[in-house]
């Protein structure tokens, strides 16, 4: 299955195939879970939209994270590092952003390493709902 722009990956990043687990700890398979949104398809919760996200940071996928990110917050560029590698994703906790919901929050820890160093990026993300969609607004790093 393709999901077309979800399925080119930039130089030096990981390939993550449909079949494949999900980077985002899922335990779902990658096309069952965020290729469909990193295809363009929008994530239904803040949650699903925060976990697909970490995957579009664990595939490199520049252009997801700047569409999902709320016009008002974001960044002029967003430049990753192929050097860094997402290696986990734990969600420690999430307040509303289901459906029918206008904000949510999602706090998770995501694992790094770069070269031979590691670490865990802690953060409490804020999610809002417009014009039909969940955007990420900013997160505190704890």
């Amino acid at each position: 299955m393709s999901f077309g722009r979800a399925a080119s990956r930039p130089e030096g990043f990981p390939a993550v195939r449909g079949a494949d687990p999900c980077p985002c700890g899922s335990g779902t398979a990658f096309d069952g879970c965020c290729a469909p949104f990193l295809g363009g398809v929008p994530a239904p919760t803040a949650e699903r939209l925060m976990r697909s996200r970490y995957s579009a940071f664990v595939v490199g996928d520049e252009r997801y994270l700047a569409e999902t990110w709320h016009p008002g917050t974001r960044p002029e560029t967003i430049d990753l590092e192929a050097s860094t590698r997402w290696t986990g994703l734990e969600i420690v906790a999430k307040a509303h952003g289901q459906a029918g919901e206008r904000r949510g929050t999602v706090e998770f820890r995501a694992k790094w390493r770069e070269g031979a160093g590691t670490g865990v990026l802690h953060e409490t993300s804020r999610f809002v709902f417009q014009s039909d969609r969940w955007w990420y607004l900013d997160g505190k790093v704890e």
